[in-house]
């Protein structure tokens, strides 16, 4: 691996752009958004209905933000593990399994009844989004290899917007049904329907010789635990979407004790997930390009903190534009920074890895990222306190945006 086949890709992007998609392409995309709306409900889901859930199990404002820790702990901890998977059974059979654990996980919460439960649900929810976000992005790299940005924007876009309609869906849903575990088990439905779907589009590319096969014990000697890049990449990766993981488990709450009503608030974390979709679409787009993605990874930063600025000083004068551009910015920053991470090597399983270690260390970090959030607002006695320790956050990572030069990306080892 070295600098000049490392950047090649990012050089002849615009090029490949340029060609036709192909209705396989098509296909494949399609497959890709119907497994992506299934990685954010399990998290967004639970916010809107935060108050019957606490209600009805006991538990207190620690115990159901575990709800929306657990699984992002599971993503980062299940990460670790996607390259032992992919050496088992293949990238696109780990993806299937992720696809089934999540699909369980949402038909148990129609009988969960209390807190242990709900959380044991959360941890496989969680497990089978790892291996779907650790496996997938190699899956698209090798087939989408002249296209990354297209096709990580598209995923990333069809994770946001499911996280979106898991925050405006499941409030209906329980309110129609007289149930809050039916606003949660819902949405076995699209988990199941994306496996099916993936497991026809595995069929028919078995048929062509196309299936990914398990990777040789001997694919990788790279040892990303020893490599500054791979740590450097995962932090950057948790802190940003530290933001994201704090306002899906507060922003309701925030608005909620600023007199915003449940259907309100959950609406505006709905609007919020519109904005993050749109980004993680365009801005990847924007930059294919352009070999220096750090100009775009600012843009995303930069709104990022202007929404952040937004909520601590004029909360109530336009509450739809602060979380709009909010949203924009981690959308947009989350499916960059994956591309940025993918950039890092043309071996489709090198890179693979990478992304996979990017987000098992960021994961983690960002799970941390709701409970120091509602522990400093505990402290302050408001969210003002914990809104600007995100928004110094973000500045941090402007600076740290400066160290992924596209010359680094081929010397990174």
């Amino acid at each position: 691996m070295n600098s000049h086949s490392t950047a090649s890709p990012t050089r002849t992007s615009a090029r490949h752009a340029a060609v036709a998609l192909k209705w396989q392409d098509v296909v494949w995309l399609g497959a890709i958004i119907a497994i992506g709306i299934n990685l954010r409900p399990l998290l967004t889901s639970i916010s809107p209905l935060m108050t019957t859930i606490r209600d009805a199990t006991g538990l207190s404002f620690y115990g159901v933000s575990l709800l929306t820790s657990l699984p992002v702990v599971a993503m980062g901890i299940g990460a670790f593990g996607a390259g032992a998977l992919a050496r088992t059974i293949g990238e696109t059979r780990g993806v299937a399994l992720g696809l089934l654990a999540i699909a369980l996980a949402c038909a148990a919460r129609w009988t969960a009844s209390s807190g242990a439960a709900l959380w044991a649900t959360a941890l496989l929810a969680g497990a089978g989004v790892a291996a779907i976000q650790a496996l997938l992005p190699a899956v698209m790299k090798q087939r989408f290899h002249a296209r990354v940005p297209l096709a990580m924007g598209v995923f990333s876009a069809s994770i946001m917007g499911g996280g979106g309609l898991g925050a405006s869906l499941s409030p209906w849903v329980s309110h129609a049904m007289q149930s809050w575990q039916a606003g949660l088990a819902v949405w076995t439905i699209p988990a199941c329907a994306a496996l099916v779907c993936w497991l026809a589009l595995q069929r028919r590319s078995c048929g062509t010789g196309a299936a990914a096969k398990p990777a040789p014990a001997h694919a990788s000697t790279l040892s990303l635990w020893r490599t500054r890049r791979a740590w450097t990449l995962g932090l950057y990766f948790g802190i940003v979407n530290g933001g994201y993981t704090s306002l899906v488990a507060w922003l309701p709450a925030f608005y909620q004790q600023r007199g915003a009503s449940v259907a309100a608030s959950g609406s505006l974390l709905a609007g919020m997930t519109v904005f993050q979709a749109t980004a993680a679409l365009l801005l990847p787009l924007a930059a294919a390009s352009f070999r220096d993605r750090r100009p775009w990874l600012m843009l995303g930063l930069s709104a990022q903190l202007f929404g952040l600025l937004g909520l601590i000083a004029w909360p109530d004068a336009a509450p739809l534009l602060w979380v709009a551009v909010a949203g924009a910015g981690l959308g947009g920053t989350f499916s960059l920074t994956l591309v940025t991470a993918l950039d890092h090597s043309t071996d489709h399983r090198v890179a693979g890895e990478l992304v996979a270690f990017t987000q098992g260390v960021g994961f983690i970090v960002a799970a941390v990222a709701p409970v120091v959030t509602g522990l400093v607002r505990g402290w302050s006695g408001g969210f003002d306190a914990a809104w600007t320790m995100l928004a110094g956050c973000v500045v941090a990572m402007m600076a740290l945006s400066f160290l992924f030069s596209p010359r680094s990306c081929g010397q990174w080892r």
